[in-house]
């Protein structure tokens, strides 16, 4: 039996949901708000949460952005729901690959054939994969049978090193993720006087490169073959699209990028939606500058954001809700107003 957590602060809609659910064989478990859901996702462990987003306390945005940052909860389906949301807009939305939402007042059909995909969704990718060439093959196959993933390329290509042979340099551009399939690799750093520090050590089952690719700067070092190896090139773009364009496929693909460290994961998620802030931050000062007045306003749609930055229009919507606590703009409808354009650009600068 799946077990759902239902976040919602208006008791009548909370109880009908709940009873819609549990006719239907689900086991449900109801909080009143943000706070109080967060506080029952530590002993529930629930395959899907539905979570109102105006609510006291905390809201819906909070909620997501503290499961999203956490291993242990990342990977679990969520569905948005929401008295203000245009339905074109949602749909536009989950073909980007977000996360479903739910109009209110919705009823019984639209409620459990929400859930019932969300599930099946998030099923499809969690399988274990072995940590080798056809581990990956098999979760890349898995993942493009998700909707907003179906444009993955095939172009990612095997390549062999001799020892003493360069896969990079510090200061290059990181176009590939680069997986360990048979050899050793080290990284370093070069000082001024020709010193070498190695900084890291892998081999056959270990990424290399991927920090650098989610930040989307240079090289912070060099990687070289201690021995005979072979590699598995996946395109920087296919990196991105699995990172940021489905929450469920970034979590699978995030422990296996770590190894099912939780330190590590931690660190790559934390990573990844700071980046995501800088994109964000980017993308704001690009279309003010091409598009605002003089009074630092636009009007600017959450799905033309979400293009520029490259990321889902649920992630855009939460980083914008954010800058907004944060006193970094001001949102009325689709109309942005800059407010601390330097911090704006501190952001950029810092990653955070």
């Amino acid at each position: 039996m799946n077990k759902i957590l239902l976040i919602e602060d208006n008791v009548e809609v909370r109880e009908n949901t709940a009873e819609i659910l549990e006719l239907s064989g689900y086991e449900v478990t109801t909080a009143c708000d943000g706070k109080d859901g967060l506080e029952r996702l530590k002993e529930f462990k629930p395959d899907l949460i539905i979570c109102d987003i105006m609510m006291p306390v905390l809201d819906g945005y909070g909620v997501l952005h503290i499961i999203s940052k956490n291993p242990s909860t990342a990977h679990i389906p969520f569905i948005f729901l929401t008295a203000k949301v245009e339905k074109s807009d949602i749909r536009k939305g989950m073909n980007l690959g977000a996360d479903d939402y739910l109009t209110k007042p919705f009823d019984d059909i639209e409620l459990l054939g929400a859930v019932e995909a969300r599930l099946k969704r998030s099923k499809q990718i969690q399988n274990e994969y072995d940590a080798n060439i056809s581990g990956l093959d098999s979760f890349f196959s898995d993942a493009k049978e998700i909707e907003s993933l179906k444009q993955l390329s095939k172009e990612k290509r095997i390549r062999h090193h001799k020892k003493k042979t360069n896969l990079y340099y510090e200061g290059d551009y990181p176009n590939y993720l680069i997986f360990i399939n048979k050899g050793k690799i080290k990284t370093y750093k070069t000082n001024k006087d020709g010193k070498e520090l190695i900084t890291g050590l892998y081999g056959a089952g270990d990424f290399i490169g991927f920090n650098d690719l989610i930040t989307q700067s240079d090289h912070s070092d060099s990687a070289m073959a201690m021995e005979d190896s072979e590699s598995y090139y996946i395109p920087k773009e296919d990196f991105l699209q699995l990172i940021y364009k489905d929450r469920s496929v970034a979590s699978r693909f995030i422990k296996i990028l770590s190894g099912n460290l939780k330190d590590q994961e931690e660190k790559m998620l934390h990573i990844a939606y700071n980046s995501v802030r800088q994109r964000v931050a980017e993308a704001l000062l690009t279309v003010q500058k091409n598009y605002g007045s003089e009074n630092k306003k636009f009007q600017f749609s959450r799905e033309d954001l979400s293009n520029i930055v490259g990321t889902s229009p649920e992630s855009v919507i939460r980083t914008l809700s954010d800058f907004k606590k944060e006193g970094l703009i001001e949102i009325k409808s689709n109309q942005i107003t800059l407010i601390d354009i330097d911090e704006l650009s501190t952001i950029i600068s810092r990653g955070y």
